[in-house]
């Protein structure tokens, strides 16, 4: 559906205004889409984020700076995220031998688990293939790279 329908307006300065207006649309409509597939598994999606960086270090350890690093939310507190996923079970954390101010994290069997099954049960790509071909979604990705310059 197009932008303009969705919000019931049609008055945008300029095709600029209207594409950052649709792609923060966009973003909500994703994690709306996405948090029923994360709350089943009592999971945000910020920490399914740090599950899924921890796997692809898996079985390399990761410390908090890499985690904020390659999140996708750069605003969300690693730290506390980590915390929670802790309590979860979900990763351990321990010191580094070889530097003791370094804290090692690590994805737990409980997380590869739980990331195991929620692979089974949605895919990215579902949500869209109806709607892009491949090569629209690899197009528009090009213009989103282009957009952040």
């Amino acid at each position: 559906m197009r932008i303009d329908d969705e919000i019931q307006s049609s008055k945008f300065e300029d095709n600029y205004q209207k594409v950052v207006i649709n792609i923060a649309y966009t973003d909500g409509w994703l994690k709306n889409t996405f948090n029923c597939h994360f709350e089943k598994h009592n999971l945000t999606q910020q920490q399914f984020n740090i599950l899924r960086i921890l796997r692809g270090q898996y079985p390399k350890p990761a410390t908090v700076n890499l985690l904020k690093e390659r999140m996708i939310d750069k605003m969300s507190d690693a730290s506390r995220i980590v915390d929670r996923l802790v309590q979860k079970e979900m990763i351990t954390r321990c010191t580094n031998n070889k530097d003791r101010r370094a804290v090692d994290i690590r994805i737990s069997e409980k997380g590869l688990e739980t990331l195991a099954i929620m692979d089974t049960e949605f895919k990215t790509k579902d949500f869209i293939k109806n709607n892009l071909t491949p090569e629209e979604a690899g197009q528009l990705s090009d213009l989103l790279d282009k957009l952040r310059g």
